[in-house]
Order: structure tokens, then C-alpha cells, then sequence
């Protein structure tokens, strides 16, 4: 198996650091990413924008905290899982704006995770913020009528998501319940809304920590999926894995930092890379000192990638 180390390619502030997630690509060398809140107790997240060749990044303060969040094809403007909402956020007003409400009416103590977009919509999910009950909702908002449909009702971590389109119109998803370490495979029909049972496509019992944030390596059937690990260790890692086998087969390592939450992909002016973003959530003063990069974005390089454009959503 080859093992590939990834290099600090972002060092936040302690608040930006505690919880990031959900890079994506917005153009060569430019990437959005969230901070799904600020500290342990915060109730609150931030937006961000990095442009990696100037090492500039711009940070919004958001209202809630923010499970996921895609550019549209409007300049500015993010649609953002924020809380129990969807909403459409304009960076130039600081502003948002209701797109769907009431997610996970079902139950409490839940707000929306991470996504994953396809031409019909957007899947996302929600967690238990209290990590103890499979309560929380899994969810198809379909593009052409902005319909949401509930697909699930018992993720407790609802993390990693992969949509491909199939023949039929329907689509492949598979999804990551964090705590059940495995990746699902499901078919969802955007025309019903309705979701098939799932099967086991990747079993990762076997790896150190829990896997989080996971992206489809583009044209192939494998995916990279982050593992999270809050205990110590040298480095962090994430694994590329084949959805045919569920077999891995590369790793990439983030020293000093074991708490790995998502991947992405970037074209720079160094070729394509993958973007590895990592926590410093839950760590004492004293494993902070063991993890010195902990809570910084990583980039490694990734041969044979070819990036595609950057998703958006239009408005």
C-alpha cells in the first residue's frame, strides 16, 4: 500500500480550528471551508474562503453553526446546512436567507452535517449533538423545486456522502454513519424521493479512529474517506479506498495532527491535491502540545487526479 504525507497548507486561528470541515473547490487554487463551531460550548461557526497561492483567507462569522456549505452561481453567495435550515448566505451583506426549515421536525437536539451534490439535488444529513441516539434525519432537497425529501431518521453522525448518477436517472449514495464505521451503499430515485436499503460497500472495524468526511476519486471507483482519531498518534490519517472491494489502498498521513474530518480536491499551480482538513476538538492542553498541527488544513499531492470544476448551486 503507498503512503503519501501531506504539508500544512493552512494554519487557522485557535477558533477557526476547532472543528473544520467541508472544503470545496471554487476555481485552481481557491477553496471554501467551514468551521462548524468555535469552541466546545459555542453555538456559532464561520465560513471561509482560501485562496492557497497568496495563503489569503477570508472568514465570515456565521449566526449558527454550519454543517455544510456550496457556492452558487451568484459571486458571493453560499447555500449553508446551518442548524435545523438550509439557507442561501450573501458574504457581500452577511445575510441569509431561508431556502428549507424545520429539518429533523421529528425529534430534538439534532442539526445538519455534511452533504453531497448531484444534478438533481443535494443529500445531506444531520447529527445528534449529543452523540447518544440514532435519532437524526438523512434528507434529499431536489433542485428543480427545491422539495425535501426525509430519507432516514436514524443517523447519529450523519458525515461522508458520494452521489454518482446511474443509467436510470437514479443515483448511487453512499453514506457515512460515523460511529457504525462502515460506508453504505444506497439508490435514491430523486423522482420519488425514495431511498433502497443499504448495503455494506466499505467495513473499516478494522481501522484506528472513525471515519468522517469521504470524496469520490474522480473517474475511478474509489473514494478517500478521513479518519478521525482522537488518540495519539504521529499522524493522521485518510484512506483511499475502493468501493468495488472495499480494500484500501493508499493512505495519506497528516503529522501532528490525528483528527482528520474531510477531503477535497484542488487544482494549484502544483498539479492536483488533495486538501485534508483536521480538529483540535475535544483536546487537552497536553495532547494539543503532542498535536502541533492539529486543527490545520493539509494539502498532498495526488498523481493521476484530474480535478473537475467546482460544483455550484444555482439561484
Amino acid at each position: 500500500m503507498e503512503t503519501v504525507e501531506a504539508r500544512v497548507l493552512h494554519r487557522p486561528t485557535p477558533a477557526s480550528g476547532y472543528l473544520p470541515e467541508g472544503p470545496r473547490a471554487l476555481g485552481p487554487g481557491r477553496l471554501s471551508w467551514i468551521t462548524i463551531q468555535s469552541g466546545a460550548k459555542a453555538t456559532h461557526g464561520a465560513l471561509h474562503v482560501l485562496t492557497s497561492a497568496r495563503g489569503e483567507n477570508r472568514t465570515w462569522k456565521l449566526p449558527g453553526r454550519p454543517g455544510f456549505a456550496y457556492a452558487t452561481n451568484r459571486e458571493g453567495l453560499f447555500l449553508i446546512g446551518m442548524e435545523r435550515s438550509v439557507v442561501l448566505y450573501d458574504t457581500m451583506a452577511s445575510r441569509s436567507t431561508d431556502v428549507v426549515t424545520r429539518i429533523d421536525g421529528h425529534t430534538t437536539g439534532t442539526i445538519v452535517n455534511d452533504a453531497a451534490m448531484c444534478s438533481a439535488g443535494l443529500v445531506f444529513g444531520c447529527k445528534d449533538t449529543e452523540f447518544r441516539e440514532h435519532k437524526a434525519g438523512l434528507w434529499f432537497l431536489r433542485r428543480r423545486d427545491l422539495r425535501v425529501f426525509e430519507l432516514r431518521r436514524d443517523q447519529l453522525c450523519s458525515n461522508g456522502k458520494v452521489l454518482r448518477e446511474m443509467r436510470d436517472g437514479r443515483f448511487e449514495l453512499f453514506n457515512i454513519d460515523t460511529p457504525t464505521r462502515v460506508v453504505t451503499r444506497h439508490e435514491l430515485d430523486p423522482e420519488t424521493g425514495q431511498l433502497s436499503e443499504a448495503t455494506v460497500a466499505i467495513d473499516l472495524h478494522d481501522q484506528p479512529g472513525v471515519p468522517d468526511g469521504m470524496v469520490l476519486v474522480p473517474g475511478s471507483d474509489e473514494v478517500v474517506i478521513a479518519m478521525f482519531h482522537p488518540e495519539p498518534a504521529p499522524y493522521g490519517r485518510a484512506l483511499q479506498c475502493s468501493l468495488r472491494t472495499g480494500k484500501v489502498t493508499r493512505e495519506f498521513r497528516t503529522p501532528g495532527a490525528t483528527q482528520v474530518t474531510c477531503p477535497a480536491w484542488l487544482q494549484t499551480q502544483h498539479g492536483a491535491q488533495l486538501v485534508l482538513t483536521t480538529a483540535t476538538e475535544n483536546l487537552s492542553r497536553d495532547q494539543l502540545a503532542g498535536q502541533p498541527n492539529a486543527g490545520c488544513l493539509f494539502v498532498a499531492p495526488a498523481p493521476l487526479v484530474i480535478v473537475p470544476e467546482g460544483a455550484f448551486w444555482a439561484v
